[in-house]
C-alpha cells in the first residue's frame, strides 16, 4: 500500500484494468465491473448508427500534399485546406492528406472537389462500418486503421476516409500522431518508383494495402498475448485469468468487426466498373483481397482458440474443485473409524468393555490409528489418490 492509502492494482501488470488506483474501501464494490471491463464492453457494442455520435473538435489541422508524376514531385505542408484547391491544375496527380477533421474544412474540400454531401457526412461520422461507395464519379472508401496499445492490451482504431478522383486522392485521418502511410511517402520521394508511374488508383491501392498489412501487426501482438494467457491458464486458473480471457475476447471482437467488412470493401472495388480503376490495377486489389481473407481466417482462428481456452479454464476450475473434494472425502473416510470408536466409548453406560482396564485407552487409540492406515493402503492400491 502506498503513502496515499491506495491498494496497488494487482491486475494492471500490463493490462490496466482500471486507470487510477481505487480506494480500498470501495474496491469490493467496483472490482467486478472493473475486473471484467464492462466499460470496454459499452465502447465496443453500444453503438447506434442512427444517432449522430459527437466528434471531438480539433483546434488545428495538418495538411500534407504530394503533387507527383514520373519526372515531378512537389511536397507541401499547410495548416489550412484552402491552398490545396490549386493542386493538380498542371495535370499532375495529387495526394492530399488531412490530419484532423473539422466540419467546415470537410465542407470546403467537398465543395471544391465535388464530394457528395452523403460522403461528407460519412467522413464526419464516428464508428462507421467499413464500406465502399461510388457517388458522382468519385470512389469513396472508409475503413479503420488499427493499433495495439500495449499499456491497456487493447485494440484501438482510427477512422480513415479515402476519396479517389481522376487525378487526386484525398485522405482524411483523425489522429496525426499515428500513421501507417510513411512507406508511401518514401516511395513517392523515390524517382522511378511504381507509384509515381501509375495513375491515382494505384496510390489508392497502396494506401489500402498498408492499412491491411498493419492488421497483421496488430494480430501478431494479440497472438503473443493469447500465448501468454494460454500458459497462464494451464499453470493456474483464477478470477484474474478469467478476466483476461474475457478482455481478450472483446479485443478480438474489435478485430473481427474491422477486418470482415474490409474484405467486402476490397471485393466491391474488384467488381466495380468505375472508369477511375485501371485494368492493370485490378490484380493488385486481388492481392489485397487475398491478404484480408487471410487476416479474416486468422481472426476466426484466434476466436476459436479463445473459446477453447475458456473451456480449458472451466475444466481446470472443475478439476481443482474435484481435487479438493477428493481430499476432503479421503480425510472424512479416515476420520470416520475414530469418530465411531470415540462415539462408542463415549456412550453413557455403566458397563463398557475395557473401559476400566489400564490398557483400554491405548487399545482404542491403536485401533483408531490402525484402521485409517489400513484404509490408506487400500485406497493407494486402488489408485484413488
Amino acid at each position: 500500500m502506498n503513502s496515499a492509502g491506495y491498494l496497488p492494482s494487482i491486475f494492471d501488470i500490463r493490462y490496466s484494468i482500471f486507470d487510477p488506483p481505487m480506494p480500498r474501501n470501495y474496491l469490493r464494490y467496483l472490482l467486478p465491473d472493473l475486473l471484467f471491463g464492462a466499460r470496454r464492453t459499452k465502447e465496443i457494442l453500444h453503438v447506434n448508427p442512427t444517432i449522430e455520435q459527437p466528434r471531438k473538435a480539433v483546434d488545428n489541422i495538418a495538411v500534407s500534399v504530394f503533387e507527383y508524376g514520373p519526372e515531378l514531385l512537389r511536397e507541401h505542408r499547410f495548416d489550412k485546406v484552402e491552398p490545396v484547391f490549386s493542386c493538380g491544375i498542371d495535370g499532375t496527380l495529387s495526394w492530399i492528406n488531412i490530419d484532423g477533421i473539422r466540419k467546415e474544412d470537410v465542407e470546403k474540400v467537398g465543395s471544391h472537389f465535388g464530394i457528395h454531401a452523403l460522403l461528407a457526412e460519412d467522413i464526419l461520422s464516428n464508428n462507421q462500418r467499413p464500406k465502399m461507395d461510388e457517388v458522382e464519379g468519385l470512389l469513396y472508401c472508409l475503413l479503420n486503421m488499427l493499433y495495439f496499445n500495449p499499456e491497456s492490451a487493447s485494440v484501438e482504431q482510427e477512422q480513415v476516409s479515402i476519396v479517389l478522383g481522376r487525378n487526386f486522392v484525398i485522405t482524411f485521418q483523425e489522429d496525426p500522431a499515428r500513421d501507417v502511410f510513411d512507406p508511401v511517402r518514401e516511395r513517392l520521394r523515390m524517382p522511378g518508383s511504381k507509384v509515381r508511374q501509375r495513375p491515382s488508383d494505384y496510390l489508392c491501392y497502396t494506401l489500402i494495402d498498408l492499412i491491411v498489412d498493419n492488421y497483421f501487426l496488430v494480430m501478431e501482438k494479440l497472438g503473443e498475448k493469447i500465448e501468454e494467457l494460454e500458459e497462464e491458464v494451464v499453470r493456474q486458473s483464477n478470477q484474474v485469468t478469467m478476466a483476461r480471457i474475457n478482455r481478450l475476447r472483446k479485443e478480438l471482437i474489435v478485430l473481427k468487426r474491422n477486418i470482415l467488412p474490409v474484405r467486402d470493401l476490397v471485393a466491391a472495388i474488384i467488381r466495380s466498373e468505375s472508369p477511375l480503376l485501371d485494368d492493370r490495377t485490378e490484380k493488385y486489389f486481388k492481392d489485397v483481397y487475398d491478404h484480408i481473407v487471410q487476416a479474416a481466417d486468422l481472426s476466426e482462428n484466434y476466436r476459436d482458440i479463445m473459446m477453447t481456452m475458456h473451456d480449458l479454464y472451466i475444466s481446470n476450475v472443475n478439476l481443482k474443485m474435484n481435487e479438493v473434494m477428493k481430499v476432503m472425502a479421503v480425510v472424512t473416510c479416515l476420520l470416520a473409524p475414530a469418530t465411531v470408536i470415540g462415539g462408542i466409548f463415549g456412550m453413557n453406560f455403566d458397563i463398557i468393555p475395557t473401559m476400566h482396564e489400564s490398557w483400554g485407552f491405548y487399545s482404542a487409540v491403536g485401533v483408531m490409528i490402525f484402521i485409517p492406515v489400513l484404509m490408506l493402503i487400500v485406497f493407494k492400491r486402488r489408485g484413488w489418490f
